[in-house]
């Protein structure tokens, strides 16, 4: 191309010089327009899994919000430029604290950038893994892929990608954290993803088939520390430059289950599964099991009297998806034959900046409730932190800054308390449940059945 220039250039001069004499027109020749710029893209992908939602501000201005953890902001194009970039967490309270950075990301023109948030909030090791990739376009009929070691829990691994079932043979990479592969582009197919233990065979993430037959799918694939049922350490985060994003679970991932007696006025129970398996042994008011790990399925549960089990008060139908954790509560009154089981989804995902704390309402007794959490036990001029809450409602997970707090339970619209007042002392990196229950055979005080990090350090 430079000889072709270098040899037309008289020429268009020629040209030029002959039209000023025809045409006696002394106007300058046009400026040739700049050549377009292309923008940069950047994502942020929160890996955390010790920290809060997080803000991320370029140049002191926040453009991505309520970043939660295993989860991928929207794609940001932006001019090649350096930038001042910063990830601030969300406190208790609408506090916040700058927590990585300011650093400066300087921007290439057509360059993808992921910019991971990795480390621990527990231990002080929170920084920005930046995994530089690129805006062109995939190659007709491939797909493009590049893999990230974003656990800060895992060790040094293996990565095999493969065809289904296939033997591992030799690893695509060995990564240790914060090691990432180039992007390589390969065939539409289906793939299958396992991690294992360097130089070994010892599979401790294993994907199952993934379908990636789409020409043109275009991905970072992070392995984060998991959050889910199970005993694999990590999960994976697949996360497309179009902006979405898939978790990618262990193919062994369990379902996590535990059972809470919260009818009064009933007796022991057993929790028969299938007609054929005790999962629960004489489970007493107002107790409950630790989690019990089951395979995802749908179950027909029994809930039936210890000392006979043909007396059976709940009969119900239960799908358990892989990867989460379940609190099924029988709730209700045997003397009112209104027994049924109450399903929570639970997340034991500890913050480090934060407790966390959830209240069931679980009393046939109580009515509609208000909820208190206050400094004191004192809540004249306070206003409820939960309204008018009805029998089987739960507030979610509460995020509440470590310290003494007060928790009263009154009926809806009175300051008269019929749980409480309740002094708890919490503390951050914590998770406590409190479930309203009825007295002791519908006729002692109401109170609470305390659980998780109450309970349990």
């Amino acid at each position: 191309m430079l000889k072709i220039k270098h040899f037309a250039l008289p020429a268009v001069l020629a040209l030029s010089l002959t039209g000023c004499w025809l045409d006696d027109d002394d106007d300058p020749a046009p400026t040739p327009e700049p050549p377009a710029v292309e923008d940069a893209t950047v994502q942020v992908v929160h890996a955390v899994i010790d920290a809060p939602d997080v803000n991320i501000l370029a140049n002191g201005d926040a453009v991505i919000t309520d970043l939660a953890f295993a989860q991928a902001s929207d794609v940001l194009d932006l001019p090649p430029a350096t930038y001042s970039i910063a990830a601030e967490a969300l406190l208790p309270g609408d506090d916040t604290a700058t927590v990585i950075g300011p650093i400066d990301l300087s921007l290439e023109e057509a360059k993808r950038y992921t910019v991971f948030a990795v480390g621990k909030v527990m231990d002080d090791s929170l920084e920005a893994l930046v995994v530089p990739g690129t805006t062109a376009d995939v190659s007709s009929g491939k797909i493009r892929l590049q893999v990230v070691h974003a656990a800060a829990g895992a060790p040094e691994v293996d990565v095999h990608v493969t065809a289904p079932d296939a033997e591992l043979g030799s690893p695509l990479a060995t990564l240790m954290f914060k090691d990432f592969t180039d992007y390589v582009e390969v065939d539409p197919a289906q793939y299958q993803v396992r991690i294992t233990l360097p130089g070994t065979n010892t599979v401790v993430f294993d994907s199952g088939t993934l379908d990636l037959t789409t020409a043109g799918t275009d991905l970072v694939v992070a392995a984060i520390d998991s959050q889910y049922s199970g005993e694999s350490p990590v999960s994976l985060l697949a996360v497309a430059q179009d902006g979405t994003e898939m978790a990618i679970l262990d193919a062994n991932a369990t379902s996590s289950v535990r059972v809470v007696h919260n009818v009064s006025d009933a007796p022991a129970v057993d929790v028969i599964v299938n007609d054929a398996i005790t999962l629960v042994d004489a489970l007493a008011f107002p107790d409950f099991t630790p989690y019990v790990a089951v395979a995802p399925d749908t179950y027909n549960v029994k809930v039936a009297a210890d000392a006979d089990n043909s007396v059976v008060v709940i009969d119900e139908d239960l799908m358990l998806d892989a990867g989460a954790y379940y609190s099924v509560l029988a709730v209700g009154a045997l003397g009112e034959n209104s027994i049924e089981p109450l399903v929570l989804s639970d997340m034991p995902r500890r913050i480090a900046t934060e407790a966390q704390v959830r209240i069931v309402h679980g009393s046939t007794l109580a009515g509609n409730v208000d909820i208190y959490v206050t400094a004191t036990e004192d809540i004249s001029a306070a206003t409820p932190a939960f309204a008018d809450v009805p029998f089987k409602a739960e507030t979610g997970y509460v995020s509440l800054a470590a310290g003494d707090y007060v928790v009263t339970v009154t009926p809806a619209g009175s300051k008269t308390a019929a749980i409480g007042p309740v002094a708890l002392m919490l503390e951050a990196n914590s998770i406590y449940t409190a479930i309203a229950r009825d007295g002791v055979g519908l006729t002692a005080d109401v109170g609470l059945i305390l659980m998780d990090d109450f309970v349990q350090p």
